[in-house]
């Protein structure tokens, strides 16, 4: 499919949507969506259009969306690619995006659009995740495989600016690249892990960003009639439910190492955030827990906002689906990624999997 300003539209809900309280703003989105479509319309390809031997590239934004002073421009994003292609000289036929969310699910077209490489149906994952490896298509179990990773981000009129070229074990350069990110005062851009073609059909979320543009079709299709009519069509189509709705009574949000950390309040329901909404309690009952999808939805406007935008005394509504109603990467699976979860929020994770 070709990738219309008016699909930007449904990319940026949907994808807002899944990022699950992550995944990036869609201000941002909307920026490097325009600036791609300023080059010419970057085409969408499924996977199955590659050989199994062609060579495919993540791109990413890796940061705390919280952060004050975060700053990637279009140059970054961008710049990761050259980077990339000019240390290791690969012949990429192909773009990914790592998951989906405001920024993420647009991340790619611009890449695609400026150095005419193909932007791929098939994220890492087809929701947002806090941590690298789990957008890494499973690649860490392969003890043979070396992960190669160009960052690039900050603001250089603050004197933020940073980028570089990182080789190595893969969950050794994911921790160099979160400090990239600390050192830019909260995010870079990134473009890392050149697989074949064959592992990415394995492994990632096939289709998730039509799944992403689909959804935001159908939010705003229950907007021409109301708010709530919105939301409504949201969850039916996720199949999910309205967990709970009301004000914002209590939020803490602490930005650390590059993430955002957190819990929130609502109408008697704790949620837990790590960039994403990690789980939903009420009466000391789980009612849902990631992978399983989160979100928040402003009551008033009937627009998805993401943890890092929430705020205290907001009228919200609250939602939830199942994961098996989500396109989810290998990783989603893998019990050794969601310990990472349970060690920063104590929380248990793998028991509700």
């Amino acid at each position: 499919m070709k990738l219309t300003k008016e699909i930007l539209e449904y990319a940026l809900i949907g994808g807002t949507i899944l990022g699950g309280g992550g995944g990036g703003a869609k201000e941002s989105g909307r920026e490097l969506g325009e600036y791609a479509l300023e080059y010419g319309f970057p085409e969408l390809i499924g996977i199955d259009k590659l050989d199994d031997d062609a060579i495919i590239l993540n791109v990413s934004a890796v940061g705390a969306p919280a952060a004050p002073l975060k700053y990637a421009d279009s140059n970054d994003y961008i710049n990761t690619v050259k980077i990339f292609i000019d240390k290791l000289g690969l012949n990429v036929q192909g773009i990914i995006t790592n998951e989906n969310g405001g920024c993420a699910t647009i991340n790619g077209w611009l890449q695609s659009s400026v150095l005419k490489i193909p932007m791929i149906d098939a994220p890492c994952n087809g929701r947002a995740h806090p941590t690298g490896l789990m957008g890494s298509l499973g690649l860490h179990r392969d003890k043979t495989y070396k992960s190669y990773q160009a960052v690039s981000g900050g603001n250089p009129e603050l004197g933020n600016h940073v980028e570089g070229f990182v080789g190595g074990a893969l969950n050794k350069t994911s921790v160099i690249v979160r400090q990239y990110a600390v050192a830019a005062e909260g995010l870079v851009a990134v473009a890392r892990n050149p697989v074949k073609a064959s592992i990415v059909k394995e492994n990632a979320a096939i289709g998730g960003i039509s799944h992403a543009i689909d959804l935001g079709k159908v939010f705003y299709l229950g907007l021409e009639t109301s708010n709530d009519e919105a939301i409504n069509k949201v969850v039916e189509f996720l199949d999910g439910e309205i967990v709970s709705e009301g004000i914002i009574e209590t939020l803490e949000l602490q930005t650390t190492g590059g993430f955002d950390v957190g819990k929130l309040t609502v109408n008697g329901c704790e949620v837990t955030f790590w960039n994403e909404y990690m789980t939903v309690e009420k009466d000391n009952n789980r009612i849902a827990t990631f992978p399983d999808l989160i979100m928040t939805f402003d009551k008033n406007t009937s627009m998805p906002v993401t943890s890092a935008e929430i705020r205290e005394g907001q009228e919200v509504i609250l939602i939830k689906t199942s994961k098996e109603n989500l396109k989810l990467s290998t990783t989603m699976q893998q019990e050794e990624l969601l310990k990472d979860i349970e060690d920063i929020l104590n929380k248990e994770i793998i028991a509700f999997n």
